[in-house]
């Protein structure tokens, strides 16, 4: 049997595998899904010590963080990318691909980002719409204290989506608590089943920047 040291796709539970297997119903059809669908977000939301509402969609991780630049950036709009990993840079190609401009904020890819450097910096540059921070870079596994970094952020109305594909679960989040408007996360890491979901948290007034674009999305 092949162990492949990797944080992801992890090996499945035999249980698991054996619900896979089970018949199912047509979910676009089937109103037995419609209350299982609610209580199972329901269940993420408290997990993630969240009033927030919380979805489950049919993709990859990476499909909640493209969805969530996609619904938050309007053209023109200044954003930061906390940028200490290889997924951290990454935020910055979803945010040019729907019209916005984004700012990098570089920091040494083997160390957390420093709480305190980024309160100087945002002392003088706050003029952002949202900014894009990675609480568990999967390469490196540096971890960024996403509770710490996110009120900042708040503080100067500065909204925020956190990719924590590779943390959630595995490190505690309390999304209230840490006041952030976007939180991703992914079937395939901690939660260990397939890829193939993502789970999205989306506080109000994430809603509402959504609900009051310019422009489509």
């Amino acid at each position: 049997m092949y162990k492949i040291m990797t944080p992801g796709p992890v090996q499945v539970p035999e249980n698991v595998r054996l619900a896979r297997s089970r018949s199912t119903t047509n979910a676009d059809l089937d109103p037995v899904f419609f209350d299982e669908y609610k209580e199972l977000c329901e269940l993420i939301s408290n997990l993630l010590y969240t009033k927030n509402e919380t979805l489950i969609l049919s993709g990859e991780g990476i499909l909640g963080l493209e969805a969530a630049c996609a619904t938050m950036t309007e053209p023109g709009d200044r954003v930061l990318v906390l940028d200490n990993g290889i997924y951290g840079s990454g935020f910055a190609d979803f945010v040019t691909m729907y019209g916005g401009n984004p700012v990098l904020y570089t920091s040494d890819y083997h160390k957390e980002i420093n709480v305190e450097e980024l309160a100087e910096y945002l002392q003088k540059d706050h003029d952002f719409k949202y900014a894009a921070v990675v609480h568990c870079d999967t390469p490196s596994g540096v971890l960024n204290d996403v509770h710490r970094i996110c009120p900042l952020l708040k503080s100067y109305g500065i909204l925020s989506i956190v990719d924590s594909v590779s943390g959630m679960f595995g490190h505690e989040l309390d999304v209230d608590k840490g006041k952030m408007d976007i939180v991703c996360g992914g079937s395939q890491k901690a939660v260990s089943v397939p890829p193939g979901l993502t789970f999205v948290t989306i506080s109000e007034d994430a809603k509402k920047v959504m609900e009051n674009r310019s422009v489509p999305v």
